[in-house]
Protein backbone atom coordinates (compact mmCIF):
# COMPACT_ATOMS: atom_id res chain seq x y z
CA UNK A 1 0.00 0.00 0.00
CA UNK A 2 1.27 3.65 -0.82
CA UNK A 3 1.54 6.14 1.09
CA UNK A 4 -0.76 8.66 -0.90
CA UNK A 5 -3.54 5.04 -0.85
CA UNK A 6 -2.83 5.20 3.58
CA UNK A 7 -3.28 8.71 3.52
CA UNK A 8 -6.42 9.12 1.47
CA UNK A 9 -7.71 6.15 4.11
CA UNK A 10 -7.19 8.14 6.87
CA UNK A 11 -8.58 11.15 5.54
CA UNK A 12 -11.86 9.15 4.28
CA UNK A 13 -12.08 7.95 7.94
CA UNK A 14 -11.73 11.36 9.38
CA UNK A 15 -14.97 12.36 7.08
CA UNK A 16 -16.99 9.16 8.13
CA UNK A 17 -16.28 10.99 12.04
CA UNK A 18 -17.00 14.00 10.88
CA UNK A 19 -20.52 13.08 9.52
CA UNK A 20 -21.50 11.43 12.33
CA UNK A 21 -20.76 14.12 14.79
CA UNK A 22 -22.06 16.75 12.76
CA UNK A 23 -25.58 14.97 12.18
CA UNK A 24 -25.88 14.63 15.79
CA UNK A 25 -25.77 18.56 15.79
CA UNK A 26 -28.00 18.80 13.02
CA UNK A 27 -30.43 16.89 14.90
CA UNK A 28 -30.12 19.11 18.05
CA UNK A 29 -29.79 22.46 16.13
CA UNK A 30 -33.67 21.50 14.61
CA UNK A 31 -35.11 20.49 18.06
CA UNK A 32 -33.56 23.36 19.73
CA UNK A 33 -34.74 26.30 16.68
CA UNK A 34 -38.24 25.24 16.93
CA UNK A 35 -38.58 24.69 20.68
CA UNK A 36 -36.69 28.11 21.06
CA UNK A 37 -38.05 30.04 17.94
CA UNK A 38 -34.49 31.16 17.52
CA UNK A 39 -33.85 31.99 13.16
CA UNK A 40 -30.27 32.14 14.02
CA UNK A 41 -30.27 28.98 15.18
CA UNK A 42 -32.31 27.28 12.83
CA UNK A 43 -29.85 29.23 10.15
CA UNK A 44 -27.23 27.32 11.71
CA UNK A 45 -29.21 24.69 11.88
CA UNK A 46 -29.37 24.95 7.91
CA UNK A 47 -26.05 25.56 7.55
CA UNK A 48 -25.08 22.11 9.69
CA UNK A 49 -26.66 20.14 7.00
CA UNK A 50 -24.54 21.93 4.13
CA UNK A 51 -21.56 20.73 6.54
CA UNK A 52 -23.31 17.08 5.96
CA UNK A 53 -23.68 17.30 2.09
CA UNK A 54 -20.27 18.56 2.09
CA UNK A 55 -18.93 15.98 3.81
CA UNK A 56 -20.38 13.47 2.21
CA UNK A 57 -19.68 14.87 -1.14
CA UNK A 58 -16.03 15.22 -0.40
CA UNK A 59 -15.83 11.96 1.10
CA UNK A 60 -17.23 10.17 -2.50
CA UNK A 61 -14.75 12.62 -4.28
CA UNK A 62 -12.11 11.26 -2.15
CA UNK A 63 -13.06 7.76 -3.01
CA UNK A 64 -13.43 8.18 -6.82
CA UNK A 65 -9.88 9.84 -6.57
CA UNK A 66 -8.20 7.33 -5.27
CA UNK A 67 -9.44 4.97 -8.26
CA UNK A 68 -6.18 4.52 -11.01
CA UNK A 69 -6.81 6.04 -14.36
CA UNK A 70 -8.35 3.13 -17.33
CA UNK A 71 -8.76 3.28 -20.84
CA UNK A 72 -11.83 6.43 -20.31
CA UNK A 73 -9.88 8.28 -17.76
CA UNK A 74 -6.25 8.19 -18.79
CA UNK A 75 -5.75 11.15 -15.94
CA UNK A 76 -7.77 9.11 -13.10
CA UNK A 77 -10.60 10.66 -10.99
CA UNK A 78 -8.64 13.44 -9.94
CA UNK A 79 -11.25 16.19 -11.16
CA UNK A 80 -13.60 14.69 -9.01
CA UNK A 81 -12.27 16.34 -6.28
CA UNK A 82 -12.58 20.01 -7.79
CA UNK A 83 -16.43 18.99 -8.51
CA UNK A 84 -17.13 18.71 -5.46
CA UNK A 85 -15.43 21.62 -4.28
CA UNK A 86 -17.21 23.77 -6.71
CA UNK A 87 -20.75 21.67 -5.91
CA UNK A 88 -19.85 22.99 -2.07
CA UNK A 89 -19.30 26.42 -2.96
CA UNK A 90 -22.47 26.95 -4.86
CA UNK A 91 -24.08 25.38 -2.16
CA UNK A 92 -22.89 27.73 -0.34
CA UNK A 93 -23.99 30.68 -2.26
CA UNK A 94 -27.32 29.10 -2.03
CA UNK A 95 -27.74 28.88 1.78
CA UNK A 96 -26.31 32.28 2.27
CA UNK A 97 -29.01 33.69 0.00
CA UNK A 98 -31.90 31.72 1.87
CA UNK A 99 -30.61 33.20 5.06
CA UNK A 100 -30.99 36.75 4.55
CA UNK A 101 -34.48 36.11 2.78
CA UNK A 102 -35.63 34.42 6.14
CA UNK A 103 -34.32 36.81 7.95
CA UNK A 104 -35.59 39.92 6.04
CA UNK A 105 -39.08 38.09 6.61
CA UNK A 106 -37.96 37.65 10.62
CA UNK A 107 -37.19 41.36 11.09
CA UNK A 108 -40.48 42.68 9.78
CA UNK A 109 -42.19 39.79 12.12
CA UNK A 110 -40.00 39.44 15.41
CA UNK A 111 -41.17 36.71 17.41
CA UNK A 112 -40.66 35.76 21.05
CA UNK A 113 -37.37 33.93 21.29
CA UNK A 114 -36.48 31.53 24.49
CA UNK A 115 -32.77 32.99 24.86
CA UNK A 116 -31.74 30.33 27.33
CA UNK A 117 -32.64 26.92 24.96
CA UNK A 118 -30.86 28.76 22.27
CA UNK A 119 -27.78 29.18 23.87
CA UNK A 120 -27.62 26.18 25.18
CA UNK A 121 -27.78 24.21 21.71
CA UNK A 122 -25.61 26.81 19.94
CA UNK A 123 -23.06 26.17 22.98
CA UNK A 124 -23.53 21.93 22.02
CA UNK A 125 -23.04 22.95 18.30
CA UNK A 126 -19.72 25.05 18.90
CA UNK A 127 -18.00 22.21 21.22
CA UNK A 128 -18.94 19.67 18.22
CA UNK A 129 -18.19 22.15 15.48
CA UNK A 130 -14.32 22.64 16.94
CA UNK A 131 -13.86 19.00 17.05
CA UNK A 132 -14.67 18.51 14.03
CA UNK A 133 -12.52 21.69 12.22
CA UNK A 134 -9.90 19.77 14.73
CA UNK A 135 -10.59 16.58 12.85
CA UNK A 136 -10.40 18.18 9.45
CA UNK A 137 -7.47 20.75 10.02
CA UNK A 138 -5.18 18.62 10.64
CA UNK A 139 -5.51 16.70 7.00
CA UNK A 140 -2.27 17.65 5.63
CA UNK A 141 0.47 17.05 7.77
CA UNK A 142 0.67 13.32 7.04
CA UNK A 143 4.27 12.99 5.27
CA UNK A 144 6.36 10.40 4.68
CA UNK A 145 9.43 10.41 7.31
CA UNK A 146 11.39 9.61 4.15
CA UNK A 147 10.48 12.64 2.34
CA UNK A 148 11.91 15.94 2.34
CA UNK A 149 9.28 18.38 3.56
CA UNK A 150 8.28 20.69 1.45
CA UNK A 151 4.60 22.90 1.77
CA UNK A 152 2.23 21.32 -1.46
CA UNK A 153 -1.22 22.70 -2.24
CA UNK A 154 -3.66 22.02 0.14
CA UNK A 155 -6.64 19.59 -1.15
CA UNK A 156 -9.62 22.18 -2.68
CA UNK A 157 -12.02 19.52 -1.83
CA UNK A 158 -11.08 19.07 1.86
CA UNK A 159 -10.59 22.71 2.50
CA UNK A 160 -14.21 23.22 1.28
CA UNK A 161 -15.19 20.78 3.29
CA UNK A 162 -13.32 21.87 5.94
CA UNK A 163 -14.55 25.93 5.32
CA UNK A 164 -18.22 24.74 5.37
CA UNK A 165 -17.67 23.61 9.33
CA UNK A 166 -15.44 26.21 10.17
CA UNK A 167 -18.33 28.81 8.83
CA UNK A 168 -20.34 26.66 10.80
CA UNK A 169 -18.49 27.30 13.84
CA UNK A 170 -18.44 31.13 13.31
CA UNK A 171 -22.14 31.01 12.79
CA UNK A 172 -22.40 29.25 16.65
CA UNK A 173 -20.44 32.01 18.32
CA UNK A 174 -22.81 34.42 16.51
CA UNK A 175 -25.48 32.80 17.80
CA UNK A 176 -23.72 32.36 21.55
CA UNK A 177 -23.71 36.22 21.06
CA UNK A 178 -27.21 36.68 20.36
CA UNK A 179 -28.71 34.48 22.47
CA UNK A 180 -26.64 36.69 25.22
CA UNK A 181 -27.74 39.96 23.92
CA UNK A 182 -31.54 38.63 23.58
CA UNK A 183 -31.44 37.58 27.12
CA UNK A 184 -30.08 40.92 28.70
CA UNK A 185 -31.52 43.26 26.62
CA UNK A 186 -35.12 41.20 24.98
CA UNK A 187 -34.21 42.71 21.70
CA UNK A 188 -35.48 39.92 19.48
CA UNK A 189 -34.34 41.92 16.42
CA UNK A 190 -30.67 40.85 17.48
CA UNK A 191 -31.74 36.89 16.37
CA UNK A 192 -32.51 37.93 12.13
CA UNK A 193 -28.91 40.45 12.58
CA UNK A 194 -26.80 37.78 13.43
CA UNK A 195 -28.34 35.30 11.11
CA UNK A 196 -27.68 37.99 8.14
CA UNK A 197 -24.08 38.59 9.86
CA UNK A 198 -23.97 34.59 9.11
CA UNK A 199 -24.91 34.64 5.90
CA UNK A 200 -22.43 37.31 5.15
CA UNK A 201 -19.70 34.62 6.79
CA UNK A 202 -21.15 31.69 4.71
CA UNK A 203 -21.12 33.70 1.52
CA UNK A 204 -17.06 34.80 2.08
CA UNK A 205 -16.09 31.21 2.55
CA UNK A 206 -18.19 30.44 -0.77
CA UNK A 207 -16.60 32.84 -2.95
CA UNK A 208 -13.67 31.49 -2.21
CA UNK A 209 -13.79 27.83 -2.71
CA UNK A 210 -16.33 28.61 -6.11
CA UNK A 211 -13.49 30.90 -7.52
CA UNK A 212 -10.45 28.73 -6.29
CA UNK A 213 -12.50 25.44 -7.98
CA UNK A 214 -13.44 27.67 -11.20
CA UNK A 215 -10.04 28.03 -12.19
CA UNK A 216 -9.00 24.97 -11.95
CA UNK A 217 -11.70 23.37 -14.20
CA UNK A 218 -10.77 26.14 -16.66
CA UNK A 219 -7.11 24.82 -16.64
CA UNK A 220 -5.86 28.45 -15.34
CA UNK A 221 -1.91 28.29 -14.11
CA UNK A 222 -1.40 27.33 -10.48
CA UNK A 223 -2.00 30.18 -7.74
CA UNK A 224 0.96 31.62 -6.82
CA UNK A 225 3.10 30.56 -10.76
CA UNK A 226 3.84 32.41 -13.48
CA UNK A 227 4.60 31.06 -16.77
CA UNK A 228 7.00 33.60 -17.29
CA UNK A 229 9.03 32.31 -14.48
CA UNK A 230 8.86 29.01 -14.95
CA UNK A 231 10.04 29.62 -18.29
CA UNK A 232 13.33 31.47 -16.82
CA UNK A 233 13.65 28.87 -14.74
CA UNK A 234 13.76 26.29 -16.99
CA UNK A 235 16.25 28.51 -19.79
CA UNK A 236 18.82 29.03 -16.46
CA UNK A 237 19.61 25.47 -17.45
CA UNK A 238 22.84 25.48 -19.86
CA UNK A 239 21.60 23.01 -22.12
CA UNK A 240 18.43 24.42 -22.97
CA UNK A 241 18.25 27.37 -25.09
CA UNK A 242 14.74 28.65 -25.75
CA UNK A 243 11.22 27.22 -23.93
CA UNK A 244 8.53 28.04 -25.72
CA UNK A 245 4.70 26.39 -25.91
CA UNK A 246 5.01 26.24 -22.27
CA UNK A 247 1.58 25.31 -20.13
CA UNK A 248 0.81 24.62 -16.73
CA UNK A 249 -2.48 23.58 -15.28
CA UNK A 250 -3.76 21.73 -12.38
CA UNK A 251 -5.26 18.24 -12.54
CA UNK A 252 -6.38 18.98 -9.50
CA UNK A 253 -6.05 20.97 -6.17
CA UNK A 254 -2.62 19.11 -5.18
CA UNK A 255 -1.35 17.77 -8.76
CA UNK A 256 0.17 20.44 -11.62
CA UNK A 257 0.75 19.19 -15.12
CA UNK A 258 3.42 21.06 -17.57
CA UNK A 259 3.77 20.84 -20.79
CA UNK A 260 6.87 22.33 -23.05
CA UNK A 261 8.48 22.54 -26.23
CA UNK A 262 12.26 23.04 -25.46
CA UNK A 263 15.34 24.02 -28.28
CA UNK A 264 18.64 22.72 -26.98
CA UNK A 265 21.42 24.78 -26.84
CA UNK A 266 24.10 24.26 -30.25
CA UNK A 267 26.59 23.74 -27.98
CA UNK A 268 24.87 21.04 -26.01
CA UNK A 269 26.64 17.76 -25.22
CA UNK A 270 24.02 15.91 -23.36
CA UNK A 271 21.47 13.68 -24.59
CA UNK A 272 17.80 14.54 -24.43
CA UNK A 273 17.31 12.28 -21.60
CA UNK A 274 19.93 13.66 -19.24
CA UNK A 275 18.51 17.37 -19.88
CA UNK A 276 14.77 15.95 -19.67
CA UNK A 277 16.16 14.39 -16.06
CA UNK A 278 17.67 17.94 -14.89
CA UNK A 279 14.27 20.11 -16.26
CA UNK A 280 12.04 17.16 -13.99
CA UNK A 281 14.48 17.81 -11.32
CA UNK A 282 14.41 21.64 -11.20
CA UNK A 283 10.69 21.52 -11.93
CA UNK A 284 9.84 19.41 -8.91
CA UNK A 285 12.32 21.01 -6.77
CA UNK A 286 11.40 24.94 -7.63
CA UNK A 287 7.64 24.55 -8.58
CA UNK A 288 6.52 21.37 -6.94
CA UNK A 289 5.80 20.27 -10.35
CA UNK A 290 5.99 16.40 -11.21
CA UNK A 291 4.33 15.74 -14.33
CA UNK A 292 5.71 16.98 -17.15
CA UNK A 293 5.49 16.19 -20.80
CA UNK A 294 8.75 17.63 -23.13
CA UNK A 295 9.45 17.70 -26.56
CA UNK A 296 12.78 18.75 -27.82
CA UNK A 297 13.14 20.94 -31.02
CA UNK A 298 16.63 21.60 -33.07
CA UNK A 299 15.29 24.72 -34.56
CA UNK A 300 14.23 28.37 -32.70
CA UNK A 301 10.44 28.48 -32.40
CA UNK A 302 7.33 30.61 -33.63
CA UNK A 303 4.67 32.34 -31.96
CA UNK A 304 4.04 30.16 -29.44
CA UNK A 305 2.49 30.21 -26.42
CA UNK A 306 4.58 30.92 -22.89
CA UNK A 307 7.57 32.23 -23.95
CA UNK A 308 10.37 32.36 -26.99
CA UNK A 309 13.09 34.27 -25.61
Amino acid sequence: MTMHTHNNQGIQRKFIISIILTSLILAAEIIGGIWSGSLALLSDAAHVFSDIFALALSYFALRLAARPPDDQHSYGWHRAEVLAALVNGVSLLVIAVSIWVEAFKRWQNPVEIRSMEMMIIAVIGLAVNVAVAVILGGHDHHHDELEVHKEKPRNLNVQSAFLHVLGDLISSLGVIVAAVLIRITSAYWIDPLISIVIGIVILLSAYRVTRKSLHILIEGVPEGMSIKKINESMRSIPAVDTVHDLHVWNLSSENISLSAHVVLSSDNTKTPEQVMAEIKTLLESEFNIQHTTLQFENIPCGDGHGGCN
